[in-house]
């Protein structure tokens, strides 16, 4: 199967409005507004609880919002179910993955949807066009007839963004694609976000890591305690102003920091 770059606009894709989601006494979302804009990477960010990891299964049909509105492409759509989410368009690769370690590359692309020449698995094609998808995406896999297990932090990422275009998404949403990960395989998964964004994807990244988030995101999302707490532009935004907004605080230790060291160039000019 082969997937077409979609052409780069800026066009809002996916709208969210008044978002709120209860588990019990527990208000996990309270009012959430969020655009997620084509080809760019908006990073959303905040402190363990601040409601991120609902938000994104909120948005992938895990869960249901009590409130608030989802649009979707210019129409108001309500996701019940993660099927429903990928029918849309909506692709999330979650931190553990979900990967078969005992199967081949080609089988986890293909797991649920392989393709067939009448009853006949077609292991011709499928592995054809895993070759190709894989080379969209610059990735560094040695061969696709190899089992899962044998492969690196970053390449099993790799081919779990993969699996996740074949359905031609609009939206993709990655969590923590770099936890655990060492230096170069961080350095491959970042790669790849770009080549999403390349490609006119819209793609929300959830990391915790802010020199990732500075290094690929286009807007940086801050949730605090379930709510809104400031939308940033990287372009034009320091890092110690967005750690101010995950913790609530306007001084901490690198905003201290930061001002430190301004004040002593000042000293020395």
């Amino acid at each position: 199967m082969t997937v077409t770059p979609a052409p780069v606009t800026t066009s809002t894709v996916l709208e969210l409005r008044g978002v709120s989601k209860r588990f019990g006494a527990v208000q996990a979302l309270k009012n959430i507004d969020l655009d997620v804009r084509a080809g760019e990477v908006l990073a959303l960010v905040g402190d363990n609880g601040a409601g991120k990891s609902t938000l994104v299964k909120t948005i992938a049909g895990v869960y249901t919002a009590d409130d608030g509105t989802m649009v979707f492409d210019g129409r108001e759509v309500r996701v019940g179910s993660p099927a429903e989410a990928q029918h849309l368009g909506i692709a999330t690769v979650f931190q553990d993955l979900a990967l078969c370690d005992n199967l081949d590359v080609v089988a986890n692309l293909y797991l649920g949807r392989e393709l067939r020449t009448g009853r006949v698995l077609d292991e011709v094609e499928m592995e054809r066009s895993s070759w190709e998808l894989l080379r969209q995406l610059s990735a560094k896999i040695p061969s696709v007839r190899i089992p899962v297990a044998s492969l690196s932090g970053g390449q099993r990422q790799t081919v779990a963004i993969a699996r996740s275009l074949l359905g031609q998404p609009k939206v993709v949403m990655l969590d923590e694609p770099t936890a655990a990960l060492g230096v170069a395989q961080t350095a491959e998964v970042l790669n790849l976000v770009e080549r999403l964004r390349e490609r006119g994807l819209a793609v929300i990244l959830i990391s915790h890591n802010m020199a990732d988030v500075m290094a690929v995101a286009d807007r940086v999302a801050v949730l605090r305690l379930g709510r809104n707490n400031g939308v940033f532009t990287v372009s034009d935004t320091r890092t110690q102003d967005i750690i101010a907004a995950i913790t609530g605080a306007t001084d901490n230790a690198v905003s201290e920091r930061a001002a430190r060291r301004t004040q002593q160039e000042g000293s020395a000019s």
